[in-house]
Formats: structure tokens, C-alpha cells, sequence
């Protein structure tokens, strides 16, 4: 078997690493990731690869999706795709800088090509570098820069002019290839481009950077498996804010009015026109946009009353994935995940701690051997069983706990929404006053704590996904918290009769669960009688990421270089600083409008690929650079994303920066000897991960409602059903809808760029 984990790279730039599933040929990871990428990204390559603790990880092989294939799936691909061999010639990555230009006259013509520069090649060589040089092909003659050999460097400056006579006619390709040198063995290849001569004739020069592509594919010889995925490209153009405000104002108007007797509602539009592949992709965009706006508990209201007036029964309210329970999920997990932390963690670490073996399966109960040495025997299945119930249910209780004395630290907004939805169940079904408490822990149990119980990797409870006696652990867990929150045990009993040892605890679970929601529901009179017990309300100090990272020793003479070089510190990213300290307690920050840049380093460099730099000004005006050791690649992009976000208004970041480090008299990088010149490789201040933490982006989430309205009233083909007669005039909403919509459409019309000229000089893939 295998030990399969997933790196996902953003041209050839290591983004994410999935968690490890140990021992299995048919790993699953369900892990789910969205990320802000650079307008010109080229593709993205999904490598599995298998854990070896001795030796290297291998590759067991890769999917690469372009952005091409994405751009024919407007609606995102989902699927198999199998998995290709890795081949060393098509691992390039990086660009060229050249300047092509064609000299002479007619019938004494020169084809001149300059290689100026390079930048983030790939690493082929064990010092994380490589030692580039160029060969160039035209009509079938070869010049190469042997004597230009940049030795250790991604980064090389050649600044060397070849020439050919021109071909009569000109109808051959140039080629420039680059090489890694090896003194010893083949030299590797670094990628290519590939010219047309025919109209660099017209335009007599061109200048520019260049990508570097593959060498031409090699069919796979051999099945290496399939990987499952699914992959969505929103590439949208977010015109400013005040463009957005008839629209933004419209919906917050349909909101405050509420539900009125024959009116079409525009949410009702939007609940019965959102399909299930982007049902919950649009909740979380109305919730965060009247996250913003202030109204969030109006909207969840106004949700809860259109979906409580539809016939249903009290025993199946919210189990559906209407907009009603999408919109509530979401709004838990955007506004509650460090309340679901507060509550869960404990229990769920002492879970993975403990590695306890539990089953109350009969069908699936091991029998092991017990007893000290020379007095082993045979556990019997009723002992293992009833093991596992002391232990399930000493979980059980030690969660239920947690829970019945978090009403306190739940955030006082979530608190609002239950307690409308338990009034609004309760004058609904006044006959089944038990429904009220349903209502609420379909939402609490069984959408919140008992998936973030199962998976917590999924909710960033772990950093990885539990081996199978644990994930065994959780699931049971998890199903009896479900149980709790269905608030009839014994119903569930009936369907898993195994599940009759747990039964008093589920009734106690149940009694408990039941005062809980009582408290949580309190009146406005009864919360501020709680504020003195616990956890006091109110939400978390807005810590962004806080962990440790190592100082690497350098030269430089910041805050940061002089607290504690050489030495780990605790590191807290807050909305206004960078604080550091030997302990939580700060030592020393750097102002936020201080940070210039983010970014990460070359492995070449310490060592290790998992070291980001962090460009800021010091007190006496001077730029400094800090190297901060990560753990691993995940932890790496969690803080440079980070960063990015809370400095990404800094009028003062930099466009370029060096990858290496300053050592001696010359950057590592790139060899300049000004410490002080522009960097070598542009900064990345665009790339982030996305995670519910982010600040709210009224304007994102404003275009992306704008974009799925266009598809409800026409602009993907699909039809509106209204209940009103064919002749009658659109409701007053329906018709500000559209005006707004059609003014929305201008505004993008106007803003798109106009079609760029067609180059001279065109690049092709070969």
C-alpha cells in the first residue's frame, strides 16, 4: 500500500499540502480550499505523492489543469482524471526576459535574439538552485552560452546577444531553450520558448517576459491511478463599490419590509430559482453581504418565516437544503467557528490523545487479547462493548458539558437568530412546542457540531485527518451527539439497536440539551444575568494567526533581528501589528503600515523550503528583512496569506523583491551586489487563501450575487415562473430588479478593456 497525501502547485508554486492517509491504495481526503490567485496564472498541478519516513516522499503522479480547460467549464469541472507520469522534462516553471529583432536589408537580413534575464526557475540541483544557460536553435544552427554558466541561481542575468543570418524565406522557428549544467550526468532541462519569425518581420523588434514551456508530452506507459476532484475558476471583474449600491440597497430593502401577503418576494425568487450545485455558494454570499450591512438577523428571519409558511411537518423542519437551512449553516460557521473551537477542542484532542479502541457494533467488534504477561485471555464481545460505553459515553459527557456551559460564550448574534427561529417555530406549531427545541439543534447539532465532530480537520479543529480507529471514535461520537439533537433517542435506537448501551446517557444527553436551548433562547433579561457567569459574551480579541516561528540569523538590525535571532518566538498578527515575543506576551511589534512585503524564500537559502521573509521599516527608517522558519508548507501560506491580507492596503508594499538571502557581498538569488537595488522576482500580493475568518468584501460578495441574478432572469437561459397571470405589469420589485440588473450589465460593458492588437511576434507551445 501507499501512505498518499496531495500538493497542490499554482504554477509550479507549492500552495497547499492535503493531510496524509496512512495505508490505503484509495485514499479519501475531502478537504476544500479557495484561493485569490494572480490574473495571470497558467495552471494548476494536483501531485500525490506518498509519504516515506525513511527516505524522500515519492511521486506516484500528478493532474495538471490549465487554465484554458477551465475557461471551457464555466461551471467548474468535476470528475476523474487519471494520473500522468512525472517526467523531468515537463517539471519548468519560471520566465525569460529577451528582446528579438530582426536587422538588415533585403537579401542581408540578421535575426538577433538578446537573453537578458531569468526568473524562479525550476530547482534541479540538491542546493535548492540550479546553474542555467541558454541554447538557442534557429534554421537548423545551435549557440549556447557554455561560457554564461550562473552557477547556484534561479535567477540568472546573462545579458548576451546571439545572432543568425536570416533564412530566405523566414519561415523557420527560433527556439530558446534553457539547461540546467551538470558536471557530472545529463544536463537538466529548464523550459523553452518557441518563436515565429514571420511576424517579428513586420514589427521589427519585440520585448517582453516570456513563460518557459515543457518539452513535448510522453504518453503514460502505465495505469497510475485516478484522482477525483473538483475545480471551479471565478474570474470576474469587480467594478467599485458605489456601482453596486442599487442593488446592495434593494435587497436590504426587500429585507426590512418583510414578508407581505401577494407579493413576490425577491428572496422567494432566489430560493426557488438556486439550484443545489449553487445553493450554498449563494447563502454564503447574502449572509455575508448583510453580514455587512447590519441585517443579518432580518434576513435570517425573513428566511425563516417564507420557508415556515410552505406546508411542512414540525418533525421535518430544516432538514431540507433549502436557502433557509444553506443560509443558516453558513451564518453558524461565519460567525461561530470560534465559539464551535471553544466548545469542541478539548474533547475532540482528548479524543485523538487517547487512541481509545470503541465499537458497539457486534458486526464489527474486535477481540483482542488482555492481562499482563502470562495471564492473557480473551476479551469476550460483551466486554469490549461495554468498554466502549464507558468510554463513548465519558466523551459524551465531558461535550455535553462544554455545551450546556457555553450559552454564555455564544456570540450574541447567534443567540438572536435562534431566538427568533424558536419563537418563529413556536406560533407556527403551537400544538408541538417540542419543535421549537428541534428546530434549533437541527441547526446546532446536526449542521454544526456533529459534521465539525466527524471531520475536524474540515473545521480546523486538527491539522490532520484521524487514523481509523479514531476517525471510528469520532463517527460514533458524532452519531450520538445527532441523537441528542433529533431530541428523541429512542428513535434512533430503532433504527441501530446496537446503539441501546448509550440509551440512559441519550436521555440524559436529551433533558440536559433541552434546558441548554432554553438558556440559549433566554430573554434579553436572561442574557445579562449570564454575562457573569463563564466566559464573558461578546466576540473574540481579533487575533488573525498567532504561532511560533524560528528567527533565522542574519544581518540586520530591526526589532525583530534583535529580540531573539537564532531563537523561536511567539508570533500574534493582530488588525494593527505584528507583535513578537520569548511568550504570548508581547515584546516588540511592527506596525502593520510598516510591512512591505510577504513573501517566501528560496530553499537554497537555509535549507528548507518552508521560510518566509518579512520586508518591513525599521524605527530609524531603514528596510529590514526577518526569515521565519515555518513547520510545513500549509503553515508556510497560512501566514503569507495572512500577512497579505492585513497589509494589502499599504500604499507602500513593493512590487519586487529577492528570494534569497543577502550573504557575503552578492544576493543569493540573482548575485546582485547592491543590497539595497530592486528585487529580482515580483511580488505575490494577490495570492491568498480564503477561509471564513477573512474580513467581510461587500463588493465581492455584491458582484457575485449580481452575477447569479443575471443567470435567474435570463441571462443563462433560465425562466422565471411568477404566480401572476402572462398580461399582468412585474411586480414593483421584480421590475427595480431588472432596471438595476440592466444598469449593472452598462457599468461591466463599460469597464471591459477593449480587445488588445494582435502581437507580432507570436509564441507557440510546442
Amino acid at each position: 500500500s501507499s501512505d498518499p497525501y496531495c500538493i497542490v502547485k499554482i504554477d509550479d508554486e507549492a500552495i497547499i499540502r492535503t493531510a496524509t492517509v496512512w495505508k490505503t491504495l484509495s485514499p479519501f481526503w475531502g478537504e476544500e480550499y479557495e484561493l485569490q490567485l494572480q490574473p495571470g496564472f497558467h495552471s494548476i498541478s494536483i501531485y500525490v505523492m506518498d509519504e516515506d519516513a525513511l527516505s524522500r516522499d515519492d511521486i506516484i503522479g500528478k493532474v495538471c489543469i490549465t487554465r484554458d480547460m477551465l475557461a471551457e467549464h464555466p461551471k467548474g469541472y468535476s470528475g476523474w482524471m487519471s494520473l500522468s507520469e512525472v517526467d523531468p522534462d515537463e517539471e519548468v516553471q519560471g520566465e525569460i526576459h529577451l528582446r528579438v529583432q530582426v536587422l538588415g536589408s533585403q537579401g542581408s537580413r540578421r535575426l538577433r535574439c538578446s537573453v537578458l534575464e531569468a526568473r524562479d526557475l525550476a530547482r534541479k540541483d540538491r542546493n535548492g538552485a540550479s546553474d542555467p544557460f541558454v541554447r538557442l536553435r534557429y534554421n537548423g544552427k545551435t549557440q549556447e552560452s557554455t561560457v554564461s554558466v550562473v552557477k547556484k541561481s534561479c535567477y540568472p542575468r546573462w545579458n548576451e546577444t546571439f545572432e543568425f543570418e536570416l533564412a530566405e524565406p523566414a519561415g523557420e522557428k527560433l527556439c530558446v531553450e534553457v539547461w540546467d549544467w551538470d558536471l557530472v550526468g545529463r544536463n537538466d532541462f529548464l523550459g523553452k520558448v518557441v518563436f515565429s519569425i514571420q511576424g517579428l518581420e513586420a514589427a521589427g523588434q519585440e520585448e517582453g517576459w516570456f513563460r518557459l514551456w515543457p518539452d513535448k508530452s510522453k504518453p503514460t506507459e502505465h495505469d497510475l491511478g485516478s484522482l477525483q476532484l473538483q475545480v471551479k475558476l471565478r474570474d470576474e471583474t469587480v467594478l467599485p463599490s458605489h456601482c453596486y449600491q442599487p442593488l446592495v440597497q434593494l435587497l436590504c430593502q426587500e429585507v426590512k419590509s418583510g414578508c407581505q401577503d401577494g407579493q413576490v418576494h425577491l428572496v422567494t425568487l432566489l430560493d426557488e430559482t438556486t439550484t443545489a450545485e449553487c445553493r450554498q455558494e449563494v447563502a454564503i454570499s447574502l449572509v455575508k453581504l448583510f453580514l455587512g450591512q447590519g441585517l443579518v438577523k432580518e434576513f435570517l428571519d425573513l428566511l425563516f418565516e417564507l420557508e415556515l409558511a410552505k406546508p411542512c411537518e414540525p418533525n421535518t423542519l430544516f432538514r431540507s437544503n433549502s436557502l433557509a437551512s444553506k443560509s443558516m449553516e453558513s451564518f453558524l460557521k461565519v460567525t461561530g467557528m470560534p465559539y464551535l473551537h471553544f466548545v469542541l477542542g478539548p474533547t475532540i484532542s482528548r479524543v485523538f490523545e487517547e487512541k481509545k479502541y470503541v465499537e458497539l457494533d457486534p458486526g464489527k467488534v474486535e477481540i483482542k487479547d488482555v492481562g499482563c504477561s502470562g495471564l492473557h485471555r480473551v476479551q469476550t464481545e460483551a466486554e469490549v462493548i461495554e468498554q466502549s460505553r464507558q468510554h463513548l459515553q465519558s466523551y459524551l459527557g465531558e461535550l455535553l458539558d462544554a455545551i450546556v456551559r457555553s450559552a454564555p460564550a455564544c456570540p450574541p448574534l447567534i443567540r438572536a437568530a435562534f431566538r427568533q427561529l424558536f419563537q418563529r417555530v413556536g406560533e407556527r406549531f403551537p400544538q408541538h412546542q417540542h419543535a421549537k427545541f428541534v428546530a434549533v439543534t437541527s441547526f446546532l447539532c446536526l449542521r454544526f457540531f456533529s459534521p465539525a465532530v466527524m471531520t475536524p480537520k474540515l473545521f480546523q479543529l486538527r491539522d490532520a485527518h484521524a487514523d481509523a480507529r479514531t476517525s471510528r471514535t469520532l463517527l460514533l461520537l458524532a452519531k450520538a451527539i445527532q441523537l441528542v439533537g433529533n431530541m428523541e433517542p429512542a428513535a434512533g435506537r430503532a433504527k441501530e439497536t446496537w446503539l441501546s448501551p448509550l440509551l440512559p446517557a441519550l436521555q440524559q444527553g436529551t433533558a440536559r440539551m433541552r434546558d441548554f436551548i432554553t438558556r440559549l433562547v433566554g430573554t434579553e433579561e436572561d442574557k445579562g444575568e449570564e454575562e457573569g457567569e463563564g466566559r464573558p459574551l461578546g466576540p473574540p480579541p481579533a487575533v488573525v494567526k498567532e504561532g511560533l516561528l524560528l528567527v533565522h540569523k542574519t544581518r540586520g538590525k530591526g526589532p525583530l533581528l534583535a529580540a531573539a535571532a537564532g531563537k523561536k518566538l511567539h508570533f500574534c498578527l493582530t488588525g494593527e501589528a505584528l507583535g513578537f515575543g520569548k511568550s504570548p506576551s508581547r515584546i516588540g511589534a511592527i506596525a502593520l503600515g510598516d510591512i512591505l512585503a510577504a513573501e517566501k524564500v528560496e530553499e537554497k537559502s537555509f535549507g528548507s523550503s518552508h521560510v518566509m521573509q518579512v520586508v518591513y521599516t525599521a524605527p530609524g527608517g531603514q528596510q529590514e528583512t526577518a526569515y521565519l522558519q515555518c513547520k510545513c508548507v500549509n503553515e508556510l501560506n497560512q501566514w503569507l496569506s495572512a500577512l497579505r491580507k492585513v497589509c494589502g492596503n499599504n500604499p507602500r508594499v513593493l512590487r519586487s523583491y529577492h528570494p534569497g538571502v543577502f550573504r557575503g557581498d552578492k544576493w543569493s538569488c540573482c548575485h546582485q551586489r547592491d543590497r539595497t537595488g530592486l528585487g529580482c522576482d515580483r511580488t505575490r500580493h494577490g495570492v491568498t487563501l480564503q477561509d471564513w475568518s477573512d474580513p467581510l468584501d461587500p463588493t465581492v460578495e455584491a458582484q457575485r450575487l449580481f452575477h447569479h441574478l443575471q443567470g435567474v432572469t435570463g441571462g443563462c437561459g433560465v425562466s422565471v415562473s411568477l404566480p401572476c397571470p402572462a398580461d399582468a405589469p412585474l411586480p414593483e420589485g421584480l421590475s427595480r430588479l431588472f432596471a438595476v440588473l440592466g444598469d449593472l450589465e452598462s457599468c461591466h460593458r463599460r469597464a471591459e478593456p477593449p480587445e488588445p492588437p494582435a502581437p507580432a511576434l507570436l509564441q507557440l507551445q510546442t
